[in-house]
């Protein structure tokens, strides 16, 4: 069936989710583990903050989108059958009781157990005398200095508000008995929440034994207390605090850059002066204040969130480094390999077999060591590389400053418009320049999401490539808090298809056929519509049609078709998908053999792997793409297939299959959108697939010790 028709066959509304409601739904899973009181304080700390870090940027890009829709007077309905305004409506609606029953869990649940275990956040006028006069000193002498009080009046326009920026809204009174407005902003160098014993123990004698202990308070109600320094002569009346976040979606005419780079870092500097989507204040603030804002900001009061609580709870991160370890889950540290405990080169472990490293149960550091002996073997010609996001303190983009300055041939695709990472990944550009590795930025219209490494290596039979493959980004920080899966290999198809897809990124290559990899966007899509329909055509042959899909979001209308089809042929999915899920499970007649799950857990889960039961034939394909119209359409992505049989059975056996056991961490989605966390039956034992998988490597790890 061509893939058109089959899209006009399933194109009714009731099929499929709206995109931002599922994702909603996904940060309400984040949300729920917030609640949990199974898990760790410090642990729940960290899932609250997570939870208000997701929607800032969801209220930066998704609702800034929608919101420019309405202004431009769009009203037409996506697939799901809502407009833009239904769909802000059902958004508001659905955060509201999440917002308020965090704000409650947060004052109620979360200071009462930091203070039971000796972790204080106090208001001022809980602390005695002597800790506020020192706390004022502190004041002036270390933030002070650092505030700049804006007035609001005829001579003086309404100060522009930076977004995500914690502000005081302020009323004063002069002699005369005229009434002024002002904004101070709490400047972002300053920790949100103050440690108060570490500003008075140098000031103080430091108190002798006993445990733990930490006293905080936040930098806000300081400088609300002395707001006097700031005004002197003027009365303080109101001061109340503000946020504002605004629409930080960088558009870019590339078709129209000459330079690449230059344009957008103007981009990112305009990109703080995007509009205004949402404006948080506390419940405290009188209704004039909060019309003088809501006016001169341009916004509405449906733009408006009212918190009886603090603002900006994503700052709260700063308390899971408290060194209090009976908080948080048991540490863990990833293992290495057996393989790479060989005192012999990198390249001739790979050269001897295909190794598959699953983070962060298995360490990070065979991949950057990789790249550090290519970078320091003479041998090692040229290394080829594509960044999409590596942070701030890359040792992966330092070994090919290294190589470059070695001499050797170094070619990065930095990807620019990787959201929120562009000013990192120009600066890496810049170094990477600077040393004379040839840098390119990609193809106009698309994002380079592709994770790939190509080494060439002059050996004593020639020339050999060796290649690494990833669903993650190589970047060593997030390598240890999400889960990803790499491959290492010289099988020469897959080797000769990474230089062919480097030689499209970097050149006017128009190949668009490759012997074993499948890339987008060229021929990704119809390659898995091909093996779906291949299940299809096993089913009516007689046979089995079995898929899993683990995944990270499904939205693209012709793929979630493609399943449906398959579901109604009789063929068996199982789909394990953590974020935002567009297709609709368990309906008769439409998708009553596909079963969705999603595993909220201590790990992100972000591997992409998709399982086909080819009647036996097994076949199990690793990606860099989810299966959304972003990454088919306008990415460079990757899927390539792991033919290795012990690999295979790796990826069937030792991670889809337990996935699919997690009784724990596991929520079913049901027809109406809603998740029901699993619970294990009166006989089962717990099952949760990320302690498990980290038991497992430890295991290993403990027999390969014992075998030394």
């Amino acid at each position: 069936m061509p893939w058109k028709d089959l899209q006009k066959k399933y194109n009714r509304p009731e099929n499929f989710f709206n995109r931002d409601l599922s994702w909603i739904e996904f940060n309400r899973r984040v949300y729920e583990e917030a609640l949990n009181p199974d898990i760790p304080l410090l642990d729940r700390i960290k899932f609250i903050s997570i939870f208000f870090s997701n929607l800032d940027e969801f209220y930066m890009i998704r609702v800034s989108g929608l919101k420019e829709q309405i202004a431009a007077n769009v009203s037409e309905p996506t697939i799901d059958g809502l407009t833009p305004r239904e769909q802000l409506q059902k958004i508001e609606t659905a955060l509201k009781p999440m917002l308020e029953s965090l704000v409650e869990l947060w004052k109620n649940e979360i200071i009462q157990g930091l203070k039971e275990n000796n972790v204080f956040i106090h208001n001022l006028n809980e602390l005695t005398e002597e800790e506020n006069n020192l706390l004022n000193a502190y004041f002036k002498k270390e933030i002070y200095p650092v505030l700049t009080p804006l007035a609001f009046d005829p001579g003086r326009p309404f100060p522009y508000i930076s977004n995500l920026s914690l502000s005081l809204a302020v009323v004063l009174k002069n002699p005369k008995g005229d009434k002024h407005f002002a904004r101070v902003k709490v400047p972002n160098v300053l920790p949100r929440l103050l440690r108060v014993d570490n500003i008075i123990n140098p000031l103080k004698k430091k108190n002798q034994g006993g445990g733990f202990s930490a006293k905080y308070i936040w930098v806000g109600d300081l400088i609300k207390a002395n707001l006097h320094h700031l005004f002197p002569k003027m009365e303080i009346l109101e001061a109340h605090r503000f946020r504002v976040t605004r629409d930080t979606d960088i558009e870019i005419q590339e078709d129209e850059a000459d330079d690449l780079l230059r344009v957008i870092e103007e981009n990112i500097r305009q990109r703080k002066f995007g509009n205004v989507v949402r404006i948080e204040v506390d419940k405290n603030m009188p209704g004039y204040m909060v019309e003088t804002l809501l006016e001169n900001l341009q916004i509405r009061e449906s733009d408006l969130h009212i918190y009886d609580g603090p603002l900006g709870l994503s700052d709260v991160m700063i308390l899971y480094d408290l060194p209090l370890h009976q908080l948080k889950e048991r540490p863990f540290y990833p293992v290495t390999p057996k393989w790479f405990d060989e005192e012999e080169d990198i390249f001739s472990i790979i050269r001897r077999k295909d190794i598959l490293l699953h983070h962060p149960y298995e360490a990070f550091k065979p991949v950057v060591e990789f790249i550090k002996q290519a970078a320091n073997d003479p041998d090692v010609l040229a290394i080829k590389q594509t960044l999409y996001r590596v942070g701030s303190n890359s040792p992966i983009v330092k070994y090919l400053i290294e190589a470059a300055e070695r001499g050797k041939q170094v070619a990065v695709l930095v990807e620019l418009k990787a959201r929120f990472d562009e000013e990192n990944n120009i600066f890496w550009a810049r170094e990477l320049e600077k040393v004379g590795a040839h840098v390119v930025y990609g193809l106009v219209g698309l994002k380079t999401h592709a994770k790939m490494t190509l080494v060439v290596r002059k050996e004593f039979e020639g020339l050999k490539r060796y290649v690494h493959l990833a669903t993650g980004n190589y970047n060593a920080t997030t390598a240890k808090i999400y889960t990803d899966i790499g491959l290492f290999t010289t099988n020469e198809d897959l080797c000769s298809d990474v230089s062919d897809v480097f030689n499209f990124l970097t050149g006017y290559s128009k190949q668009t056929e490759f012997n074993k990899l499948i890339v987008a966007p060229l021929n990704l899509r119809n390659t898995f519509l091909k093996l779906v329909f291949r299940e299809i055509e096993n089913v009516k042959n007689g046979g089995e049609g079995k898929m899993i899909l683990k995944l990270n979001a499904i939205v693209d209308p012709i793929c979630i078709a493609g399943l449906y089809e398959a579901s109604n042929s009789g063929v068996k999915i199982e789909l394990i998908v953590r974020g935002i899920c567009c297709l609709v499970p368990g309906i008769p007649g439409l998708s009553e053999n596909i079963t969705v799950r999603s595993i909220v857990g201590r790990y992100l889960e972000h591997s992409r792997i998709y399982y086909f039961y080819n009647n036996g034939n097994e076949e199990v394909y690793l990606s860099s793409a989810d299966l959304m119209q972003r990454n088919l359409d306008g990415r460079v992505e990757t899927t390539f297939a792991v033919e290795d049989e012990k690999l295979k059975n790796v990826l069937i056996n030792n991670i889809l299959q337990p996935y699919l056991k997690d009784n724990t961490k596991t929520r079913k989605l049901n027809s109406s959108m809603e998740y029901s966390l699993l619970q294990p039956g009166e006989n089962e034992k717990k099952f949760n697939i990320q302690e498990w998988l980290m038991k497992h490597s430890e295991k290993a790890a403990s027999k390969i010790k014992k075998a030394k």
